[in-house]
């Protein structure tokens, strides 16, 4: 866990932090020896060749390195670093993260090879890998990167219908089926607020038009279409709000 900080506080923090916990000095020193030569700048193959030279008296730690040759070789685009530790208490081998090219932010996925993990769920010996991805991380490294196509960023929408309550849940549902069938996306506000704070929503997300369906429109069958840009606002039947739109 400490040498997982190194790029976060430094070598001489590891150290200090190694030293908390009652290490032996020699122990201390092949530690620090290990990250010094693991911080240097060297290629994939460069660096398993360090790694077999400072586990050559290891067997499990040249078995390691075997298997990272073994990726390395099959996978050459990765990047091989040797000091990150994940789950300690679940992955057994190789573990991996995902970062962002030129983007000033930690992993946005990661996982790796676990032996045995379903054994603690009473179904042992079963050996897999697995991955798990930040979307939170992701969302901001698309946004960072302006990488939503324009309709997600400002039209995604183009009918909000205006939720007056429960009385015109089921009107409502007609109609969004309605215009979803004919590929127009369209979305009911959630929640029964207050008119001006859909209103507002609807400005933020760039809806074209604004539908609304309250006691007249729905003893009379109709819709009323309002043009949220010019303000223009028509009551129609449903049918016909298809040529407005187009």
């Amino acid at each position: 866990v400490a040498i997982d900080k190194l790029d976060k506080i430094g070598p001489e923090k590891v150290q200090a932090e190694l030293e908390t916990k009652g290490l032996a000095p020699f122990a201390i020193e092949t530690v620090m020896q290990y990250l010094r030569f693991a911080q240097a700048e060297q290629t994939n193959l460069e660096l398993l060749q360090t790694l077999r030279t400072f586990f050559e008296h290891s067997t499990i730690g040249t078995e390691g390195v075997n298997e990272l040759a073994y990726l390395i070789e099959a996978c050459p685009h990765i990047a091989l670093d040797v000091t990150l530790a994940r789950g300690l208490d679940y992955y057994t081998g190789t573990i991996l993260e995902v970062k962002p090219l030129n983007i000033a932010m930690g992993s946005i996925g990661g996982g790796g090879r676990y032996d045995d993990l379903t054994g603690l769920f009473g179904v042992p010996n079963i050996p897999g890998v697995g991955i798990s991805f930040g979307v939170d991380r992701i969302y901001d490294v698309m946004e960072e990167k302006n990488l939503f196509p324009e309709a997600v960023q400002t039209n995604a929408v183009q009918v909000m219908l205006v939720n007056f309550g429960e009385a015109y849940r089921n009107r409502n549902r007609e109609v969004l089926n309605f215009l979803r069938d004919r590929n127009i996306s369209c979305e009911l506000y959630p929640d029964p607020v207050k008119f001006d704070k859909q209103l507002k929503y609807a400005d933020k997300r760039g809806v074209e038009f604004v539908m609304l369906i309250g006691e007249t429109e729905l003893a009379q069958n109709i819709v009323a279409l309002k043009n949220f840009k010019t303000g223009e606002q028509s009551s129609m039947p449903l049918e016909n709000v298809l040529h407005v739109l187009k």
